[in-house]
C-alpha cells in the first residue's frame, strides 16, 4: 500500500493592496531592473571591462543575482496565493486583513494597524504580520479585549477599540 506523501498546502492569503504592491514590485523588477542590469553588463562588455579584478562587474552580477532571486520569490508567492475578498475580512474579531484600532493604556496613544500575511508586512506602513508577536496577540480578539505580548522593550498591552476592513 502506497502512502500519500503530498502535503495539503494552504494558499497564502494576501490582501488586495498587498497583492498589488507585490505585483507592482514584480513588474518593476522584470521590466525596469532587468533592463538596467542588462545595459550595465553591455556597457562593461563594450568597454572591455571583463577582467578578473573588475569589482564593478562583480557588483552588477551580484545585483543581478539578487534581482533574479526576488523575482523567483515573488513568482513562488503568486503561484501559491489567493486574494482575500473584502467579505472574507472579519470585523467581529481580529483576523487576516482586519484594520484594528488599538490604544496603549499606559501612554494613552491610539493607532491603527492592518493584519497581513508575512510577505506583505511593513511596520513602517502599519502593516503587521499575523505571525509577529503583536499579530499573534491580536488574532481572534474582539472589541474591548486586550492584546498582551512580549516586545524588545518589554511586555506590551493594547486595548482593541475597533475592528474594520
Amino acid at each position: 500500500m502506497e502512502e500519500d506523501l503530498s502535503l495539503d498546502v494552504q494558499p497564502m492569503r494576501l490582501t488586495p493592496e498587498g497583492h498589488k504592491r507585490l505585483q507592482d514590485e514584480l513588474t518593476r523588477l522584470t521590466v525596469v531592473k532587468r533592463a538596467e542590469i542588462a545595459e550595465r553588463l553591455r556597457a562593461s562588455m563594450d568597454h572591455g571591462e571583463f577582467s578578473e579584478d573588475n569589482s564593478e562587474l562583480d557588483e552588477v552580477k551580484l545585483e543581478q543575482a539578487i534581482v533574479e532571486n526576488r523575482i523567483n520569490d515573488l513568482r513562488t508567492i503568486f503561484s501559491n496565493s489567493e486574494i482575500l475578498e473584502i467579505d472574507q475580512i472579519p470585523t467581529d474579531r481580529v483576523g487576516l486583513g482586519s484594520l484594528v484600532r488599538v490604544k496603549d493604556p499606559e501612554r494613552g496613544v491610539e493607532f491603527a494597524v492592518r493584519l497581513v500575511a508575512t510577505v506583505e508586512a511593513n511596520p513602517d506602513e502599519d502593516l503587521i504580520s499575523e505571525e509577529s508577536p503583536m499579530g499573534q496577540a491580536l488574532v481572534g480578539l474582539k472589541v474591548g479585549d486586550t492584546a498582551e505580548f512580549e516586545a524588545p522593550q518589554g511586555q506590551i498591552r493594547y486595548n482593541v477599540l475597533e475592528i474594520g476592513r
